[in-house]
């Protein structure tokens, strides 16, 4: 595999965000380097595609036509697109702090991935910060799937973290309609992270892991709102 070029590189109130190439044969993938730390790339997508399907999948089975999805992170696209793909999701609005992600998705390397997605009736990307807008908003979902960070223990910024505490947690709940499921995406499995979710009043909680080649595994965490 060839070294990777550095496609864009920008600088933000969040920090510096990184859009890079790597070139392997006649393959070729995108990654996303956030502050200096590796946030996601192309070359794979399980992971994102379960944090989706696991939450249409928790929910009870009258609530699934026309279900409204909140996606935190529009990363590299692999989560919108799935959800895009599932015609049972009425609504799908994507939050996205970062201009550059965003420019990359609507008129860069990421459109091939994301394009269709982004052309979808269905589709409305929210360019803001994904916790201000869990504490301020009124809007309601039946699904919550959160991918903004490498996990609960392994945040991008110090901003993110009041996300996974017990304030952060009953923002989610309010943000879902009773019965609705809340999915944090990790790099790595969280027992403590569990116990939050049970604390904040969920129910229903269990991960789901997706093996990787070398390591630990990727998992969602999922935890359901009371109804």
């Amino acid at each position: 595999m060839n070294s990777p070029v550095t496609l864009d590189r920008r600088e933000g109130p969040h920090g510096e965000v990184v859009l890079r190439r790597r070139d392997a044969g006649d393959r070729t993938d995108f990654e996303i380097i956030a502050n200096g730390t590796f946030l996601m790339d192309t070359s794979d997508g399980r992971s994102e595609r379960l944090l989706v399907d696991v939450a249409m999948g928790a929910l009870p089975e009258r609530a699934r036509a026309g279900a409204a999805v909140l996606i935190g992170g529009l990363g590299v696209g692999f989560s919108l697109a799935h959800a895009a793909a599932d015609p049972r999701w009425g609504r799908i609005a994507v939050v996205e702090r970062e201009d550059a992600i965003i420019d990359w998705h609507r008129s860069g390397p990421l459109a091939r991935l994301s394009g269709a997605a982004l052309a979808d009736e269905r589709t409305v990307i929210l360019h803001t910060d994904l916790v201000a807008y869990l504490e301020t908003s009124t809007d309601t979902y039946d699904a919550l799937c959160l991918d903004i960070d490498n996990g609960p223990g392994w945040t991008v910024t110090e901003d993110n973290e009041s996300l996974y505490g017990a304030r952060g947690l009953a923002s989610c709940a309010a943000r879902l309609k009773p019965g609705g499921v809340l999915a944090v995406w990790s790099a790595r499995p969280s027992g403590d992270f569990e116990e939050s979710l049970r604390n904040a009043g969920f129910s229903g909680v269990r991960t789901e892991e997706i093996p990787v080649a070398r390591g630990v595994p990727d998992v969602v965490h999922l935890g359901i709102r009371p109804a």
